[in-house]
Parts: structure tokens; sequence; C-alpha cells
């Protein structure tokens, strides 16, 4: 995987591979130089008495340091097991625990395990390995394991997601199938290095391509991404969508080299989308997917997603969506996302895991445990996870349609509609609203009513100043849903 990302290395020596945008200076790092310094950090790692196959735990923020960390582990034949910085001693020492690795490289401000059961390396220290004797890359069957990553998975307790080196050959299907991406491009990712969105499609991707990834310096705030975009001329600009929603609440600068705008993380509402589009005269193209395969639905500057819809499965993709006992759905019906076992890009398994490995699959079928409908024309439609459908008098709803009706409502920032169990036995919709003060819960039930059915109408709203999301900027339905749940319950 490593020498097939820095392939381009040898004839773009000169080229910048990455800039990592500070506020008032860019660190530029030619691809001559980013190979370099991997391959000397892969030699600096084998003399530690690291063995292939051993697990090194990433504990880093947004530097240079992250990837050429990350690919130098795996041109070793090493095992990375990226993580958040934001993470603190007890989850991480939790992490160890399932992937026990026999390294940690860590930042100096970033939280290790109080009783590490391996050595820890100051991440200080790689910067010396750079020009050591550069490494050559272990090269092997492509099935084999290259790194790992974790999700909170359905039960919101971590699972080590284990892929191989073949998943940057399921990553080539994004390249032309959602990015339209080029060699002359500069592709700008708003995310943090361990979020597989940006250590791929901000990284790995751009360099597979012989583009420049341009990568905001740590703690840069979004409001400070728009003169960025400006000031790197970046041409592709990729984010969560809540850091669309955040870039829009101010104006933004003349944008003229920039071509479109990438998404994914979770669902783009459309008010998003249309009020970015008329701020840059640019498009934004969605995509879905998830840790275990990264993305896999998407539109394209060459086959964009009819309004609504998510996508098209990307060129070279299997993906069918099943009912409960397996078979395909009718067209228009709601099923199961499912991708083919085959696929280059699917995951390995859970790390020590099998069982759960096993549970995630159906005969030939991967099943995501999310829900889509498709239309006569292959375009999905995103409903949302399984278990966040919601139930209403036998009528299944989907928590994304309610909340892109509820979008438009004046001074509502954010929402998510759950269903909401309010005696044994009886449930209701429920919308939990961000807004900077309450609103009129009979405005909102007038706004419900005029843009969906009685049976998706939410029969109850709670006010938060901000809903609660995950380090990337995911919805954390579980939480709210505890959270009111308590709150109803207390006396």
């Amino acid at each position: 995987m490593a020498a097939h990302v820095l392939t381009q290395a040898v004839a773009l020596a000169g080229k910048p591979a990455l800039e990592l945008l500070h506020a008032k200076h860019t660190e530029v790092w030619t691809y001559a130089q980013m190979a370099r310094a991997v391959q000397g950090v892969a030699c600096g790692l084998l003399a530690q008495g690291l063995v292939p196959g051993d697990r090194v735990l990433m504990r880093l923020g947004n530097s240079v340091e992250f990837p050429v960390l990350f690919l130098a582990a795996i041109a070793a034949g090493l095992i990375p097991v990226p993580t958040s910085a934001m993470l603190t001693g007890a989850e991480v020492t939790k992490l160890c625990q399932l992937v026990t690795p026999a390294l940690i490289v860590a930042d100096e401000d970033v939280a290790v395990p109080e009783a590490p059961s391996c050595p820890v390396l100051p991440a200080a220290m790689l910067a010396d390995m750079h020009s050591l004797p550069p490494q050559p890359f272990a090269l092997g069957d492509p099935n084999r394991l290259a790194y790992i990553i974790f999700t909170s998975g359905t039960s919101g307790q971590p699972q080590a997601v284990a892929h191989a080196h073949r998943a940057i050959l399921g990553r080539a299907m994004m390249l032309q199938g959602w990015y339209g991406l080029t060699p002359d491009d500069r592709l700008l990712h708003a995310g943090a290095f361990n979020w597989t969105y940006t250590l791929g499609t901000g990284l790995m991707d751009p360099w597979t391509m012989g583009a420049t990834a341009l990568i905001p310096a740590p703690q840069t705030p979004a409001t400070a991404l728009p003169d960025l975009l400006a000031r790197a001329k970046a041409t592709i600009f990729a984010a969560a969508p809540g850091v669309y929603r955040q870039m829009l609440r101010h104006p933004l600068p003349a944008l003229p080299h920039l071509r479109h705008g990438l998404s994914a993380g979770e669902a783009l509402p459309d008010t998003t989308r249309r009020a970015w589009t008329a701020a840059t005269a640019t498009p934004i193209y969605e995509a879905f997917g998830m840790s275990e395969i990264s993305t896999f639905i998407s539109g394209s500057p060459d086959h964009p997603a009819p309004a609504g819809s998510t996508g098209y499965a990307q060129p070279g993709r299997h993906v069918a969506l099943l009912d409960d006992a397996g078979q395909p759905t009718a067209i228009g019906t709601p099923g199961i996302l499912a991708v083919d076992r085959r696929d280059p890009g699917l995951f390995l398994g859970y790390f020590g895991d099998a069982a759960a490995t096993q549970a995630r699959f159906a005969g030939d079928w991967y099943l995501t445990g999310d829900t889509g409908l498709m239309a006569a024309d292959g375009a999905i439609t995103y409903l949302g996870r399984k278990d966040d459908m919601m139930n209403a008098g036998g009528f299944r709803v989907s928590p994304l349609e309610v909340e892109a009706a509820m979008a438009s409502f004046p001074g509502l920032t954010d929402s998510a509609a759950i269903e909401l169990e309010v005696k044994a036995g009886a449930s209701i919709i429920a919308l939990a609203y961000a807004a900077a003060t309450p609103l009129p819960d009979h405005a909102l039930a007038a706004h419900a009513a005029a843009a969906l059915a009685r049976y998706k109408q939410p029969r109850a709203f709670f006010h938060h100043t901000v809903l609660p999301r995950n380090a990337n900027g995911k919805l954390n339905r579980r939480a709210l849903r505890q959270t009111i749940s308590q709150n109803l319950d207390a006396p």
C-alpha cells in the first residue's frame, strides 16, 4: 500500500505533495521529501526492535509526522493504528487492550495510558529518523493486514477495523466515481488526520494520483477555512456537513480556483448544499461510506446525483438493497445496504473478534446496518442507520426525511429526529433541535404539519444549544436519546 501511494515520488520529486497550512505560513513537503521521510522512519521503527506484524499505536495531532508514520509503518511491514488525539488516557487504555501494540508513538501533549504495556516513543524523535537509510518497501500478499482503525460500531463500544493492503485498490473507484480528481488538483481536507475520511480522501488518494494535499494546521477553526481555501488556491474542498454549515455562517471570499466540494461523514442537508452553491457557484458531491469500506455510494462531476438522492454505486462496486430475509428489495422499497464481500476495499474483519465479523455477513454480502432505497436509474437515497429508523403507527420513517423538512424553520441551526418511548409499548417521533433560544413548540408543529404526513410529524420538541456530535462531527443519536430519556424520567 505505501509503495502504491508513493509511486509518483520519483517522477514528481520536486512537486508539493503536502502543504500544511498555518495561519501565517505554509509548510511544504515535496514528493521526494515525503518518500524519503517515510522510508527513513520505516528504518527507524525496525531499529526499535519491532518485527513485521507488530502494531504501532499512533497518538499524534495534525502534524506532517502523522502521515509519515502511518505510511512508514506500512512500508516496514508493521501495522499502524491511528487514533484521535482527543481521546483520554482511559479511552486509549481500552484501545490498547484490543490491539496490544508493541509501540506507542505520541506527541508530548497527547494522552497515553497511565501504565503502558509497551514502550512509548516521543513523536519528536521521528524527525531524526527521516535521514536514516531508506528502508525497502515490504511487498507481499495484498490481502495481508495493513492497518487498523477504530469505529464505535452499532454497540457504542470501539471496534478495531482491520484493513488489507488491497484497500488502496478499492479507493481507486472513488477517484472518478466521486472526486473527479486530476494530477493538477489541490485538494484541501478539513478533517483530523486520524479520521479515515482525511487519511484517504485528504492524503492517500491525492498522492496516488500525483495531486497536492492541503491540510489545515492543528486547531484551525472552521471560520478560518475560507481564507485558507483562497490563499492555497484549492481546487477541491472536502469536509463533513457540519464544517460547511459553520463556514456558511459568515460571508465567503471569492474562490476562483475551486471546482467543487466533497461531503461525507453524515447526510448533507439540502439547505447546506444550496447555500454553498449560492455562495461559491460550485456544487458539492456527497458520498456515503463507513469505516469498514470507506465510501462506495456517491455523486461525481461525471455523474451527479439526482436531487434528494445520495448518489450511485461507484463504478466497479457491487451494491444491493436487501430485506430482512437477505433478498433484494423492489425498486423504491427501503432495504439494508449491502456490499459484495469481494470488494477490494472491504475490511478483513474486526481484529480479534471473529464472531462480530461473521455477524455482518450474509452469504456473498456484507451488511452495513444502514438503510436506503434505489430508484429505477440506480440512484440510491440513504435513509439512516437501521437502528435509527423510527416506527410511527406501524410506518417506518427515516429521521433524515424529518430533519430535512424541519431544516428551513427560522432560527433552527441543527436537528435530530428520534423515536422516543413515552411509556411501555408506546413511542412517538420527537425532534431535538439546536437554536440560540427555545423556539415555540406550536410554530415548530405547524411547520411540520405543512411539510410532512401526519404520521411523520414530531410530537415533542426539545431545545439544545448544540446537539451532541463526535470528534468527526457525526450526530450522536444514541447519546441524545439517553439524555432526553433521563431528563424525562427525572423527578
